[in-house]
């Protein structure tokens, strides 16, 4: 497989996998640590034709998006923390309209403004159900810079195939990281776009939202003949608002199905040295680094750890999740909050003795804590 070497930052190359992946609008806010997503697409968008626009705050930045994406455009937004709770009602309004965007989330301290120049991960509970209500949230997060790019560019796929938004999780030490990543070639990502589904019969058949009971809405772009309605109350399927008790209850079980009946598309996850392990560490993003490096330690030291990473966060890998913890007794959760995704961990896993180790002063967490916290095991 061709790739090409490229130098540069996470949240640069979330940008660059934006334009490479088809996006042609990008509707943001300046907000540390994501301001260089929009720095750089804002550079790269014209160069292709593109549009980037800079909204007077993050709730005109997410709805400039979904109104780019009501009109047929792959649309991108970047931000942190305090942005992504700015978004949230419109982020419900794009999962019940149905309109497919993609979100990197470069996360930082919080809750509120917390610490915007420090690494955090604490936005992972906050991906799942970003807003109010009944939906089935996909959130993936990079763990290397080359995943800075795929992750984005199969964010993109995924939205037009489930037809709501996606988040990809950054963290700010892996967003502001510079360093070597082998990418696909552009060819290659251009080649794998997945378009989102369209009617092409009478406009007098069209039925956006008259779909399978697990499937999406099929959103033709406006203004091309076929006429339809946008709401965020339950509607029928034409779009139009209804009470009518069957039609919102078939509604919002869709919105559930569509995704829960086909993780199988969406789950990935990385398996490191766990072919023989006697210790189990679940990291992501950039903690996986520094667990990976702790994992050759106590290797050497004859401790037999191996690393699980998820990288589809949301829909979680819990059956896999669950196969390793029925037969590993030692396991450990690090992670850069209190343990957002440690107690996902204990649902999978049926478990309540899985250890923490958990750092929320903005500092990164070394791979000799890591080291030090499994020898206490």
């Amino acid at each position: 497989m061709a790739t090409r070497e490229i130098i540069s930052t996470g949240n640069e190359l979330a940008a660059l996998a934006g334009v490479d992946a088809g996006c042609t609008f990008f509707g943001g806010y300046p907000l540390t640590p994501s301001s260089e997503v929009m720095h750089e697409i804002s550079d790269l968008l014209p160069k292709v034709g593109g549009t980037c626009i800079q909204m007077e705050d993050e709730i005109g930045a997410i709805c400039a998006v979904i109104g780019a994406g009501m009109a047929g455009a792959r649309t991108m937004t970047g931000t942190s923390g305090p942005g992504m709770s700015l978004k949230a009602e419109n982020l419900g309004l794009a999962q019940m309209a149905e309109v497919p965007l993609v979100c990197v989330n470069v996360m930082r301290g919080g809750p509120s403004t917390g610490l915007p120049t420090r690494v955090s991960q604490g936005d992972i509970l906050q991906s799942k159900n970003p807003s109010h209500g009944d939906y089935k949230s996909i959130t993936l997060c990079a763990g290397t810079l080359a995943e800075c790019y795929t992750e984005t560019v199969r964010a993109f796929n995924i939205a037009d195939r489930f037809m709501q938004p996606v988040i990809v999780l950054l963290d700010e030490t892996i967003g502001h990281m510079h360093g070597k990543a082998d990418l696909p070639t552009v060819e290659e990502v251009k080649a794998g776009i997945v378009p989102r589904k369209r009617f092409d019969g009478p406009a007098e058949e069209y039925f956006p939202y008259e779909c399978g009971p697990t499937e999406p809405a099929v959103l033709n772009p406006m203004f091309e003949g076929y006429r339809y309605h946008f709401t965020g109350l339950h509607h029928d399927k034409n779009g139009f608002p209804t009470e009518e008790i069957e039609t919102c209850r078939k509604l919002i079980q869709r919105l559930e199905d569509k995704v829960a009946m086909h993780e199988d598309e969406l789950e990935s996850y990385e398996e490191f040295m766990m072919d023989d392990a006697e210790v189990m560490i679940i990291a992501y993003g950039s903690v996986s680094l520094a667990a990976k490096e702790s994992i050759r330690h106590l290797r050497d030291e004859g401790i037999k750890a191996g690393l699980f990473r998820p990288i589809t966060i949301w829909p979680s890998p819990a059956k896999k999740i669950k196969e390793y913890t029925d037969k590993i007794k030692k396991v450990l959760v690090v992670e850069l909050n209190i343990g957002q995704y440690h107690s996902e961990v204990e649902r999978a896993s049926s478990r309540l003795d899985i250890d923490g180790l958990f750092k929320v002063n903005g500092r990164p967490i070394s791979p000799y804590e890591i080291v030090n916290k499994v020898k206490e095991l």
